[in-house]
C-alpha cells in the first residue's frame, strides 16, 4: 500500500492532497454556550456528534493508519500544530497524542497549569488565542461547559480529550480494540463494572448510534446520568442497561470493562467507595462468570490493582488493556484526520 502525503486508505477511504488547509467523573451534563464559528468547523466533543457511517468511517482510518504510521508515510499533519490544553494532567493522554502528531508529521504544544482555562483567564478568550496560533486544539478538562464553549469559540477544530462528563476518545479506542480482538462491535455485549462514570456516558453515546448490547452494573447511586442512557434507549439501536445484579449482568458478556472508583477530584470519597464498591472488584470468577471463554478483560487505565480488578486479571491471556492503551493514539490519529478534514 502506497502512503504518502496524499493518503490513500486500504479500505478505499481516500485523504485529499492538503497544504496549509486549517481545519472518573460529575455527571454534569453538555454546557450550551453562543455559537459565532463557522458551521464548517468540525470539533469532536461526543462521540454522537457523529453519524454512524462517520464513526465506522473513524474506525476504518484508524485501522488504515495503524498499519502504516511506524514507517514514517502518513504525513497529512505536516507542518500543522496542535494547542493540547490540561487542566487534567495525564500519561496517556498526553503520550498519544503528541506522540500521534509527531508520527503524523505535525507538532503538539503543550500547556498546563500555565492556561488556567476559565479561571485565570476566560474560556472564549483561551479558545480565540490558542486558534489563532494552531491549527487544531486538543483539551482535557474538569468541567464539561469550559469544553463546549472552548469549543463554541475556536476557529479551529476542538477535540475532547477528556471532561468529567465524557471521554469520546477513549471510547472510539475502545471500540477499535474491540473490533480488533473480536471481529466486530456490533451486537456484542459490553459490560461496564464500576462507577457510572464519564466511560460510561461515552459509551452511552456510541450506543445512540452504532448497535450492541451495554450494560453498567454499578452500585445503587452511582448509577450513569439520566440524559445519555435514554438518548441510547430511544435511539432504538441497541440494549441499554443499568443495574446492581452482578451475576446477571455479567451473564453472556463478550467484553467486561472497569474504570478507578475514584477519579481525579474524587479522592477524598475514596474511603467510602472501598465500602461501597468491594464488591464490585474484577476478578478472574467474575470473567469465568461470563460462560465464555472467547471475552475479553478491557480497563482505560491507569489501573489501581488490587482494587477495581486484581492483578490476576490484568496480567491474564484474557486482558487487552495494553493493546487498548496503544489503540488511543491510532484512534485519535484518525480523529484529527477527520477533523481536519484530510
Amino acid at each position: 500500500m502506497e502512503v504518502g502525503f496524499g493518503f490513500v486508505a486500504a479500505s478505499g477511504i481516500a485523504g485529499r492532497q492538503v497544504k496549509g488547509s486549517r481545519c472518573g467523573g460529575s455527571r454534569a451534563g453538555r454546557g450550551m454556550v453562543r455559537m459565532d464559528v463557522a458551521a464548517a468547523k468540525k470539533n469532536f466533543i461526543h462521540v454522537d456528534d457523529r453519524s454512524p457511517s462517520e464513526i465506522k468511517k473513524i474506525l476504518s482510518r484508524a485501522v488504515d493508519v495503524k498499519a502504516v504510521i511506524r514507517d514514517g508515510k502518513v504525513k497529512l499533519m505536516e507542518d500543522k500544530s496542535m494547542a493540547m490544553v490540561f487542566a487534567k494532567p495525564s500519561a496517556r493522554t498526553r503520550v498519544s497524542f503528541e506522540t500521534g502528531m509527531f508520527l503524523l508529521g505535525g507538532h503538539a504544544l503543550y500547556l498546563g497549569q500555565e492556561v488556567g482555562i476559565g479561571t485565570r483567564e476566560a474560556t472564549k478568550d483561551v479558545a480565540r488565542v490558542l486558534s489563532g496560533f494552531n491549527d487544531i486544539i486538543m483539551a482535557r478538562l474538569f468541567k464539561h461547559s469550559d469544553m463546549t464553549e472552548l469549543a463554541a469559540y475556536s476557529k479551529v477544530p476542538v477535540i475532547n480529550g477528556l471532561t468529567d462528563y465524557n471521554h469520546p476518545c477513549q471510547i472510539v479506542a475502545d471500540a477499535l480494540t474491540i473490533q480488533e480482538k473480536l471481529g466486530t462491535l456490533e451486537n456484542k455485549k459490553i459490560v461496564y463494572v464500576g462507577d457510572g462514570n464519564n466511560i460510561v456516558h461515552s459509551w452511552l453515546e456510541l450506543a445512540a448510534i452504532l448497535p450492541f448490547e451495554f450494560v453498567c452494573v454499578a452500585p445503587t447511586g452511582f448509577e450513569p446520568a439520566e440524559k445519555p442512557f435514554t438518548k441510547a434507549k430511544d435511539a432504538g439501536l441497541s440494549k441499554v442497561l443499568v443495574t446492581d445484579d452482578i451475576e446477571a449482568g455479567v451473564k453472556d458478556a463478550d467484553v467486561i470493562y472497569t474504570d478507578v472508583w475514584a477519579s481525579m477530584g474524587q479522592k477524598e470519597e475514596l474511603e467510602n467507595r472501598l465500602k461501597v464498591f468491594s464488591e464490585f472488584q474484577v476478578t478472574d470468577e467474575m470473567m469465568k462468570a461470563t460462560g465464555k471463554s472467547s471475552s475479553i478483560f478491557m480497563h482505560c487505565l491507569p489501573a489501581e490493582r488490587g482494587r477495581e480488578c486484581t492483578d490476576e486479571v490484568m496480567e491474564a491471556d484474557y486482558s487487552v488493556v495494553f493493546d487498548q492503551a496503544e489503540n488511543r493514539m491510532h484512534a485519535q490519529n484518525a480523529i484529527i484526520l477527520d477533523c481536519m478534514g484530510l
